[in-house]
């Protein structure tokens, strides 16, 4: 049976509105969460399984996605796999396992960000608007200053990156990236030869201070040398710096 629980549509007019879709089998935490959205002026739904939380994401078009880790039949990894095929949303992977794999695992289909179980509603809430707020400020500004030139992409070698249409060409070529691995590379490539540290990444992504596991940039890392056909021991693009961090290096 289905579980479902809309945000009243009045709430999300706001400016700062957001979609949130909160998939997890535990049906009164998840409609706890889901409360705590709606405070926050978000429209949450609430799903109980994986097909639903599929079914609704088409439909609903998130803006992020909180999702269980041990749904039953087709599992949060799986759900997180196929939202990828058609959707861009932030996906924050919840976990009863503290194991590092879960983490690992969650993150190279497609997650953001994970939180264990037990959480506070409160701390998930502050990630997500943290999560959301600069790509949501990139886009008003825009939208605020139109006469405002747009700033010329940056080169590195075959690869370009305009940030304001938040694009990414090689070889003359689109490259797909989902949003954080878009915001990392906007971070280094702003940077050009500078070192950054993993936690200094996440807060710049994540426009505040940074709570949890620094590791998970090396993850987005990966997927972004892969997409970008970058061999980490000969970079042409992102270089990794042992005990320290990361910086953009200047293209072949």
């Amino acid at each position: 049976m289905n579980s479902m629980e809309h945000g009243s549509r009045s709430s999300s007019e706001d400016a700062k509105g957001y979609r949130a879709l909160v998939v997890d089998d535990e049906v009164p935490l998840a409609e706890i969460v889901a409360s705590y959205l709606q405070r926050e002026q978000f429209e949450a739904i609430v799903a109980d399984n994986g097909i639903e939380a599929i079914a609704v994401a088409r439909e609903f078009d998130p803006d992020v996605v909180i999702l269980d880790l041990g749904l039953p039949g087709i599992d949060g990894l799986e759900v997180c796999r196929q939202l990828r095929t058609f959707s861009d949303a932030y996906v924050v992977m919840l976990t009863a396992r503290d194991a590092e794999i879960d983490t690992v695992l969650g993150l190279t289909v497609g997650a953001d960000d994970y939180i264990t179980k037990p959480f506070s509603p409160r701390e998930l809430v502050a990630r997500i608007r943290a999560m959301l707020r600069r790509p949501r400020v990139l886009q008003t500004t825009a939208a605020a200053a139109p006469e405002q030139q747009p700033a010329p992409p940056r080169q590195f070698g075959s690869l370009s990156i305009d940030v304001d249409a938040r694009e990414v060409l090689l070889d003359q070529g689109p490259i797909l990236l989902t949003r954080t691995e878009f915001d990392i590379l906007e971070a280094l490539s702003g940077r050009p030869g500078i070192v950054l540290s993993r936690r200094q990444l996440l807060e710049i992504v994540r426009d505040g201070p940074w709570v949890g596991n620094e590791h998970l940039v090396d993850v987005h890392i990966g997927h972004l040398r892969r997409k970008l056909g970058d061999d980490a021991a000969q970079p042409r693009y992102i270089t990794t710096v042992r005990g320290v961090g990361y910086r953009m290096g200047t293209g072949q």
